[in-house]
């Protein structure tokens, strides 16, 4: 897939409020400070296309963009940023399941984890839950760019292997860095299989 165009739409503090189009979603989700913001910028090649900050938990709204006239990426607020303050939290809890389970447009949530880390219990039990639900998801390891190649594959092989307990099926994963754009064509190549595949696309000029 290649990305003509991409651009800011809309946020939005409630899930019922975003656009009303038929036009597919693919949402990304993930802790705080796990390279959310970068991520998009370097899947669009917009580098200030989606807020980035030193500064985690700055997201707290919805927010759409029409890439290529053909689908939505949405940028949803990361979870479990304790600072914010229990009430807070819970707002952004309550919107994030609004919106994972009663958007119909949503085809795809991307879950990103940080690569450099051990499982997380706070990943493994949002994913639990969205398996729970039937939400359709893959998996993205970000920051693979901040250690060596087989560390990185080290951790991967780890996270996958402490799914296979709880999982039957494992979900789609990507490999990713935004420095060195890896796993750039892979994750855009299945957003165009899955549009494809619902035949919601449209026809290239």
């Amino acid at each position: 897939m290649e990305i003509t165009s991409a651009e800011f739409v809309v946020s939005n503090s409630r899930a019922d409020m975003c656009p009303q189009t038929n036009l597919p979603e693919y949402a990304f989700i993930g802790r705080s400070n796990v390279g959310k913001s970068s991520l998009i910028n370097m899947l669009t090649k917009q580098p200030k296309l989606a807020m980035t900050s030193a500064t985690p938990g700055k997201t707290l709204l919805i927010n759409h963009f029409l890439v290529n006239k053909e689908w939505y990426l949405v940028d949803l607020p990361g979870y479990g940023y304790a600072q914010r303050g229990k009430k807070m939290m819970d707002k952004i809890q309550k919107l994030i399941e609004y919106y994972v389970l009663e958007r119909e447009q949503m085809t795809c949530l991307f879950v990103l984890v940080d690569s450099r880390l051990e499982p997380q219990k706070i990943d493994l039990e949002f994913m639990e839950w969205l398996g729970e639900n039937g939400v359709p998801f893959a998996i993205i390891f970000t920051k693979s760019d901040k250690q060596s190649s087989g560390k990185t594959k080290f951790n991967v092989n780890r996270y996958m292997e402490v799914l296979k307990e709880q999982w039957e099926e494992l979900p789609p994963y990507f490999i990713s860095s935004s420095e060195k754009k890896t796993g750039r064509k892979e994750i855009l190549d299945y957003i165009e299989s899955i549009n494809q595949y619902f035949g919601k696309f449209l026809p290239k000029n």
